[in-house]
């Protein structure tokens, strides 16, 4: 029933908006259009569509999902959430693409416009109050779908997990404090939503928490912020405090920094700068879309011109730390359980990856738990032992399918 009024007031509101949109206008000239129609309507309806908005983000919370999708051809006139893993709409009357289109310009400034229609997506964060203490935030992805706009946001979890929640062996926990080891540089890995921002916000908390430090987070957008404790906590935001990932890596070399964190390391510029700032002497985190370490290695390698592979080989093995590649899988109770494989750089991976050997690292991780290293695979065993995750989803989410059910059948090589 809300769902309904909530489109009804929709429609209501957009309606003469839409009326005084050119017949002929279309792509580019077209949204600007919608952008000028905006800009001159009045506070009021402006705060309505806004307070209209909010109610959708406002409903995923209660649903506890933890995406929401709309506008766009794509959503076919329908508001769709994530809850739990899956993705379905809500029930309500079709919104058209215009509504959407004039419901999602209104929630960004001009300067964001400008950059969404020059780099045809905007990455961007979003608060909104609660009756808690904390407003709740959401990092949002805004972009084209067949010339209309088509937005994704995530939810932002509030509560930082402890430490001891990610189960690290105490060498890893020891690699992952500027405490123990004043350079370095960790990853976090994994594919879209596997929890690689929550991860690194547990690591970044536990050093807040026991470390005097100086911490600068780069991020696209900031998502949770950190209160100083015992370090100062600068956050910079790609697009807004900063221009982009690698400017703010270099910067942070000027502003005394013990931590830099590079939220993505998403082209060669910026990798080949956090291999630079850790060579200089700093504790370095960062992200990466690839979904085991023996991947993420070869992903950084691979970026690089073949000429100057050898080099960076040299490099990555004289600054890498640690890899954590996680997985968020479906367990029995219907919710999500992180599943991750951790790499502990020792010298024998050092010497891995400078001989080009890293096929070399999945053995070692096989072997390593004395140092608290696991493979995906050995830690699908672990959840499936423990009567967390079925034998199916072991499976399916394994890197290595051969070696996972050979496991489970409790055979060796």
């Amino acid at each position: 029933m809300q769902q309904a009024l909530q489109s009804t007031k929709l429609k209501e509101l957009v309606r003469p908006l839409i009326d005084r949109l050119s017949a002929t206008s279309k792509g580019i000239e077209y949204h600007q259009e919608v952008g000028a129609i905006l800009e001159k309507s009045d506070q009021d309806t402006r705060l309505e569509l806004r307070s209209l908005f909010e109610e959708y983000l406002r409903l995923m919370l209660d649903n506890e999902a933890s995406d929401i999708d709309i506008g766009g051809p794509g959503c076919d006139g329908q508001v769709w959430y994530r809850i739990h893993g899956d993705k379905s709409p809500i029930e309500q009357e079709e919104i058209t693409v215009k509504e959407t289109d004039f419901l999602l310009h209104n929630i960004i400034m001009p300067s964001q416009r400008d950059r969404l229609l020059e780099e045809r997506n905007l990455d961007f964060s979003y608060t909104i109050d609660t009756d808690s203490a904390l407003d709740q935030r959401f990092r949002a992805d805004m972009y084209f779908d067949l010339q209309h706009l088509a937005l994704n946001m995530r939810r932002i979890d509030n509560t930082i997990r402890p430490f001891k929640g990610l189960q690290m062996h105490p060498e890893v926990a020891k690699a992952l404090s500027l405490k123990y080891h004043k350079y370095g540089l960790t990853l976090v890995t994994g594919i879209t939503g596997s929890g690689k921002s929550s991860t690194l916000d547990t690591i970044i908390d536990a050093n807040n928490r026991t470390v005097d430090s100086h911490i600068v987070i780069i991020a696209s957008p900031i998502e949770l912020i950190h209160k100083p404790i015992r370090s100062v906590v600068r956050h910079r935001e790609v697009g807004r405090d900063v221009a982009s990932f690698k400017d703010g890596a270099i910067q942070a070399l000027r502003q005394d920094p013990d931590i830099i964190v590079i939220g993505e390391l998403r082209d060669p510029e910026t990798i080949m700068t956090a291999l630079e700032i850790t060579d200089s002497g700093h504790k370095t985190f960062g992200t990466l879309h690839t979904s085991s370490a023996m991947e993420s290695v070869e992903r950084i390698l691979g970026e690089v011109p073949v000429n100057e592979q050898n080099r960076v080989r040299t490099r990555l093995a004289d600054v890498l730390t640690c890899v954590i590649s996680q997985k968020l899988v479906p367990s029995l109770d219907g919710k999500r359980v992180l599943a991750k494989e951790v790499l502990l750089v020792t010298s024998s991976v050092k010497a891995a990856i400078r001989n080009d050997n890293v096929g070399e690292i999945y053995q070692m991780l096989m072997e390593g738990s004395g140092k608290g290293m696991n493979t995906m695979e050995q830690d699908l065993q672990r959840l499936y032992n423990e009567g967390k995750i079925s034998q199916e989803v072991a499976i399916n989410n394994a890197n290595n399918k051969k070696r996972m059910k050979q496991l489970l059948s409790n055979k060796v090589f």
